[in-house]
């Protein structure tokens, strides 16, 4: 192992602790209505837990509403009870083929609860990006101490995945920031 397999390793890395952290702030719901607040719902899919979007057709009815059109009649009552079992408090009401899922609007407090929330995933991102760091950084140490490097490659190598890691905290805190003021915004 080199010093620049150490340092492509851990970029790679860090630039899947940040997609995680866009993934997850994704779920993180706004005032509007996406598709991607049920992503993480599962559906008893004949005796196996599905996601939703393997059962249904989703789509955004208007700016508050979702619509879950389920590829299966009979999966209807399913999804719907997945829906409301589910921890993001929503009440989706059948109409006919398809079932309506209003997203209400976000009181203060939930407001700053969501934040809250952001804060906290952005704070894991960043732990994990730190992470990282080290495992790099005595990884380093290791081709040193078997002479596979010198301390000035080393101390080099070092330099360039702090720098590395820098960049990455700051796109988490600027990632973090957009999702706060997306929930803030009434």
């Amino acid at each position: 192992m080199s010093t620049a397999d150490i340092k492509k390793n851990a970029q790679d890395k860090m630039g899947k602790s940040l997609e995680t952290l866009k993934a997850d702030l994704a779920k993180v719901r706004t005032g509007r209505a996406h598709v991607g607040i049920l992503d993480h719902v599962m559906v008893d899919y004949y005796g196996n837990p599905t996601p939703i979007n393997q059962v249904a057709n989703l789509t955004l009815v208007d700016a508050r509403t979702i619509g879950v059109a389920p590829f299966e009649k009979k999966m209807g009552a399913v999804i719907e009870k997945a829906i409301r079992d589910s921890d993001l408090g929503l009440n989706p009401a059948s109409q006919g083929d398809l079932i309506r899922v209003p997203t209400p609007p976000l009181n203060e407090e939930r407001r700053k609860e969501m934040v809250k929330l952001c804060k906290g995933e952005g704070e894991d991102a960043k732990v994990a990006i730190r992470n990282i760091r080290r495992d790099a950084n005595e990884g380093l140490k290791k081709l040193v101490k078997d002479k596979a490097i010198s301390e000035d490659e080393e101390r080099r190598a070092v330099d360039e995945i702090q720098k590395l890691t820098d960049k990455f905290i700051a796109d988490i805190d600027k990632t973090v920031a957009e999702k706060e003021k997306e929930v803030l915004t009434v």
